[in-house]
């Protein structure tokens, strides 16, 4: 915010800068409610008009050359499927953000990492809970096997005595569940505003890289999934984690948003139990369903979650026929993506569908919502409609354009490789596509819908190829 002579009052957001001319309850540039404050702090001109001058710096600048990388080289936390995301582990002094739903298991998940820190690094570990007790945390962590002498335990909600933790055991780690439920002494706001997590979360990062500590904080999330809190809080911390699920499935992910250490795209997978979480290094046979029977309506497909490759069923069944708008009910795959493959098979294909109910899901929970699901998808329906089952090794992959084209899309022989992997001897691709696919694998190349439903077709008749 500037002003234009002294004494004038001016204002701007503390979540993303903007300076609106008079104060408003929300801010019209993000949205955010209560941001708006007054920059001015009531002292005449703002700080960005002050006179700076040089002072002489705490440590001089170095070659690049001479300066070790040791300090910044990665501990890994013991949890394999973590370490994968965060690009090899936990690295000290670096702060990472970890933001998901109430209920899907942060809490459970951080106790694990935090029990193999203390005992693998050699370093103590130390989680500071501003929801639950400490004795809540023991019993979760009894029932998780998460004991050991140098994990410790602390519930506060004041940032000075989190502080005064910190001096008191010297951690390696630090995990903060939550960062909205701490607060500082002597800023402005309620527990969980802006200027509260803003304050708190710069005071940690401060202490973090002066200390070397590792630091995890919890973070929650809106409505629309989205991390909660100002969205500078993203850009003072080195790593964005998502961590996602559905409360009715196993199935866990940990999603990278961003790395400053590693790559940002990937995907570590989880299973949640009765004994709490266990990391999935081959989650593929989740996704997939075994018949006694060849079974219409299945189709396989292959996604890709970050960098992983995912061999993912597709479940569609076609309903009675109804006056008026039909359903078009969907569980894990995208809503517009159906309909637009029903309008294109209906197109060009002849299929009768203006009419009928459509139901469509996919198997273990998975959510899958990238392009290339399209053409296991539209083969997933169109085997639903003409009650023909497909062959049990085959698979499908490519985009559906709206005049029927397959469209490529991107790493093809990642997913081709994963799918040989599990046994599947034919794929149906997009054209463009190298035809020579793994070891035993068939790989035929289709231009269209029809083409390709009409391939699958005489894949059906042929007896099945599958490797063990």
């Amino acid at each position: 915010m500037t002003t234009t002579r002294a004494g004038k009052v001016a204002y701007e957001c503390d979540a993303c800068g903007h300076r609106p001319p008079k104060w408003v309850g929300r801010c019209p540039e993000c949205g955010e409610w209560g941001s708006v404050i007054d920059s001015t702090g009531g002292a005449g001109l703002p700080g960005t008009l002050r006179a700076v001058t040089a002072r002489a710096p705490l440590e001089p600048a170095r070659p690049i050359a001479t300066i070790s990388a040791e300090p910044a080289r990665y501990r890994p936390t013991g949890v394999g499927e973590l370490d994968r995301v965060l690009g090899g582990g936990l690295v000290p002094g670096a702060v990472v953000l970890l933001a998901g739903e109430p209920g899907v298991g942060k809490s459970t998940l951080l106790l694990d990492v935090a029990q193999q820190w203390a005992a693998g690094s050699g370093t103590p570990a130390l989680v500071v809970s501003g929801e639950e007790s400490v004795s809540q945390v023991r019993l979760r962590a009894e029932r998780l096997g998460a004991l050991h002498d140098r994990l410790y335990l602390a519930a506060e909600t004041d940032l000075e005595a989190l502080l005064g933790h910190l001096d008191a055991v010297r951690p390696g780690l630090l995990v903060v569940d939550s960062v909205q439920t701490i607060t500082a002494p002597g800023t402005d706001g309620v527990p969980g505003g802006v200027t509260q997590v803003r304050a708190v979360t710069a005071a940690l990062i401060a202490v973090a890289k002066e200390r070397g500590i590792a630091t995890v904080l919890v973070g929650h999330v809106t409505k629309d999934g989205q991390v909660a809190g100002p969205r500078v809080l993203e850009h003072l911390v080195d790593v964005v984690l998502q961590f996602e699920g559905d409360r009715h499935s196993a199935l866990r992910l940990v999603r990278g948003l961003k790395n400053r250490f590693g790559a940002a795209d990937e995907v570590g997978c989880f299973e949640m139990h009765e004994g709490g979480i266990a990391g999935l290094p081959d989650p593929s046979g989740l996704f997939l369903t075994r018949y006694a029977e060849p079974t219409a309506g299945t189709c396989v497909t292959v996604a890709m979650e970050g960098r992983r490759a995912l061999v993912t069923e597709v479940q569609a069944l076609i309903g009675a026929q109804v006056a008026g708008s039909p359903r078009r009910t969907v569980s894990g795959l995208d809503s517009a993506r159906l309909a637009m493959v029903l309008a294109v098979l209906q197109r060009r294909t002849g299929a009768k569908l203006h009419d009928r109910e459509v139901f469509a899901a996919t198997v273990g929970g998975i959510r899958v919502v990238e392009p290339a699901a399209d053409l296991g998808m539209a083969l997933a329906v169109a085997s639903a409609t003409h009650n023909l089952p497909l062959a049990p090794d085959l698979v499908a992959i490519g985009e559906v354009g709206l005049t029927g084209e397959v469209r490529r899309v991107g790493a093809i022989p990642r997913r081709l490789a994963e799918a040989a992997r599990l046994g599947f001897r034919r794929a149906l691709v997009p054209p463009g596509t190298a035809t020579t696919g793994p070891a035993g694998v068939t790989v035929q190349e289709v231009g269209d819908v029809r083409a390709a439903v009409q391939s699958a077709a005489r894949a059906s008749a042929e007896p099945p190829r599958r490797g063990s």
